[in-house]
């Protein structure tokens, strides 16, 4: 049988995830944490377990189709990604934001949002978006952008963005103010369930280790 594949997120989530991995004793190859690395797997001090390092969307994507066995991504990819694939067992506590609603600050107020009948959203998270305002009885107009969505108001592209927040700091340098938020997020162990099903004991052990590692850094 061959060796498990953990999908791991390039950027600041990895930053924060360094310690739990080494809490639970994996450790990549040197060349892991180097970003201007070419390479896009690497082996550990495992041999029966490799991690790839792939954009935070791509993440869910390896895990539900089962390129990798387990992965680590965030709370808003999985409520976006929406798939019966991913078992997500352990919430790993690390890169805690939100996905909120966000306007222009010379707008926010003016008019009552819960009369609305229809809104021009920018996101990234289309069926997050739509999802959110279908609820209210909003029909949203979604202009799918992978980033800068904190232009798209003032550009005239969409009223609103539906975005992940941290400090805030970026919607208030463009001018946008929070108005609500969708969902608290932080990020998650997840697991292939065709893989834990077909290898119960292998996942275990390694949800275990993670659950060590985060006892380790609590």
């Amino acid at each position: 049988m061959t060796g498990l594949v953990l999908a791991l997120p390039k950027g600041r989530i990895l930053k924060e995830l360094r310690p739990v991995l080494d809490g639970a004793g994996i450790r990549p190859d040197a060349d892991f944490v180097d970003e201007d690395s070419r390479r896009l797997r690497f082996g550990t001090n495992h041999p029966g377990l490799d991690v790839v390092r792939v954009r935070p969307f791509d993440v869910a994507a390896f895990v539900a189709h089962g390129g990798a066995q387990i992965g680590v991504c965030g709370g808003d990819v999985l409520m976006e990604y929406e798939t019966d694939q991913i078992y997500a067992p352990l919430d790993l506590r690390i890169g805690a934001c939100r996905v909120s609603v966000a306007e222009a600050a010379e707008t926010a107020g003016r008019d009552d949002a819960s009369r609305w009948s229809r809104v021009s959203v920018a996101t990234k998270y289309p069926n997050i978006a739509r999802r959110h305002f279908a609820a209210r009885g909003v029909q949203a107009e979604v202009v799918h952008l992978n980033g800068a969505m904190e232009l798209a108001p003032a550009l005239g592209l969409a009223r609103v963005i539906v975005d992940l927040v941290q400090t805030g700091s970026t919607l208030k340098a463009n001018g946008l103010v929070e108005t609500e938020v969708i969902a608290p997020v932080t990020s998650r162990l997840i697991v292939n369930r065709t893989a834990l099903k077909t290898r119960p004991e292998e996942i275990a052990t390694w949800v275990a280790r993670f659950r060590e590692g985060l006892a380790c850094i609590a």
